[in-house]
């Protein structure tokens, strides 16, 4: 094999890759004997049809493509290997030259190389100064909260609905005067004041009692998910079956054991502001970080190709992808129901994926202009930690996660020095 390379404008290039046409040759001898089995010629058994037969009835050329996808990416790979000098950041665009019997196999991949960092002003760069204090207010707030997650639904028997309650309500919907599919619930159960239903149907639910029963007249949006109800008029029939309140637990020493391991108000109080300081001396720290390397960017100059933008943006969509598995969405019911289209998606993450890529390059370009890097003892205690979180042995760890993973965990330990050397030194105003 060979490769060549011609350095492009705004640092992409383009790799010409040969393989041998022995190579190619086993490629196309591989792919006979996968897919052999899936073609069916008149004489033979399915499967024992001989390979120039094949070729006969459908062309010399009738392996070709899956031996490529085959051979392109072994012959990638191996050239890369050997050729480490070049600090590739995006994903191949591939175009096949030549591809012919008895000949050498050509191909060509586009890639994007990792640009230079003409660096500028790291140390001493300005900031704005957060503000950490905690007010009283902040802590209020925080407590009321938690009592709003302890509080209880009671019955209310003695008065009219009101803004906030659980109303248990049965209703029917109609449009010119005709039920419509969808509109109908019984023993529904609906928070005044969430706005989980249309236009001002909960505020018409206010002042009545149990085992009323009443029209509540709404309108539905322009552009409402039905098209046939876009910017009807509609009457509910409803009825109000129950009302509820919440209960909230009073303010007091048992309430503060309940949801904490201290014994008295006062001391929650204490732990509740101690935590609230600690979000926000976090929440200042990374601000601070964000706005130093932003600065950094700004006073920096590199240029970054498209097809790295692409790369990155193709990683934070998978990303995005895997946490909507988790949460039982695939991407494809996703895209189905809110309509958006994958190069949508593709073009919402770009504008991250540059600002992740410009941070990444400046920083890299600290860390050589500083000659940071990993020791062996820091090295050590970060695979420690992941073997903690993993629940692994350290050398189990070691061997599943490999030598270039290993070069990136000493990578990303002295990129964290990079930015604790720019935050050390910022000037906040």
């Amino acid at each position: 094999m060979s490769l060549q390379v011609e350095k492009l404008e705004h640092n992409m290039a383009k790799l010409t890759i040969e393989a041998s046409a022995e190579d190619f040759e086993k490629a196309v001898q591989s792919s006979y004997l996968k897919n052999r089995g899936r073609i069916q010629v008149p004489g033979f058994r399915k499967g024992k049809a001989p390979r120039k037969i094949i070729e006969k009835m459908y062309g010399v050329g009738v392996f070709y493509e899956d031996a490529a996808n085959e051979l392109i990416p072994e012959a990638y790979r191996k050239e890369l290997a050997d050729n480490e000098e070049l600090d590739i950041v995006s994903r191949p665009a591939i175009d096949v030259v030549q591809m012919e019997k008895d000949k050498p196999f050509i191909f060509t991949a586009e890639v994007a190389l990792k640009p230079e960092v003409e660096l500028g002003k790291y140390k001493g760069v300005k900031v704005t100064k957060a503000d950490v204090a905690v007010t009283d207010e902040e802590v209020d707030n925080e407590i009321e909260s938690q009592r709003a997650r302890n509080a209880r639904n009671v019955e209310v028997t003695d008065r009219a609905v009101a803004d906030k309650d659980i109303v248990t309500i049965d209703f029917e919907g109609f449009v010119d005067g005709v039920a419509f599919d969808g509109g109908k619930g019984t023993d529904y159960d609906l928070t005044i004041g969430s706005h989980s239903f249309i236009d001002n149907f909960e505020d018409q639910i206010i002042g009545h009692n149990v085992g009323d029963s009443f029209d509540v007249n709404v309108t539905f949006p322009e552009q409402y998910q039905e098209a046939s109800l876009q910017g009807k008029p509609a009457v509910f029939k409803t009825t109000v079956k129950k009302i509820q309140a919440k209960e909230l637990p009073e303010l007091n020493d048992e309430f503060a054991s309940d949801v904490s391991e201290f014994d008295t108000l006062a001391e929650y109080k204490d732990d509740v502001k101690k935590k609230i300081a600690e979000r926000k001396e976090a929440q200042a720290k990374a601000k601070k970080e964000d706005e130093a390397i932003e600065a950094i960017v700004k006073d920096s100059k590199m240029d970054i190709p498209e097809a790295m933008v692409e790369t990155e943006a193709e990683q934070l969509l998978d990303n995005y992808a895997v946490r909507l598995q988790q949460q039982g969405l695939s991407l494809d019911m996703y895209m189905k129901y809110t309509g958006i289209t994958r190069d949508k998606l593709m073009d919402q993450m770009k504008d991250q994926a540059k600002k992740n890529i410009e941070s990444r390059l400046v920083l890299e370009a600290i860390v050589d202009a500083e000659k940071l890097e990993a020791s062996d003892e820091e090295f050590e205690n970060e695979v420690k930690k992941m073997a903690d979180q993993y629940k692994m042995e350290v050398d189990k760890l070691k061997d599943v996660i490999g030598e270039r993973e290993q070069k990136a965990i000493r990578g990303d330990i002295a990129i964290q020095k990079a930015v604790d050397l720019v935050v050390s030194s910022v000037e906040e105003a």
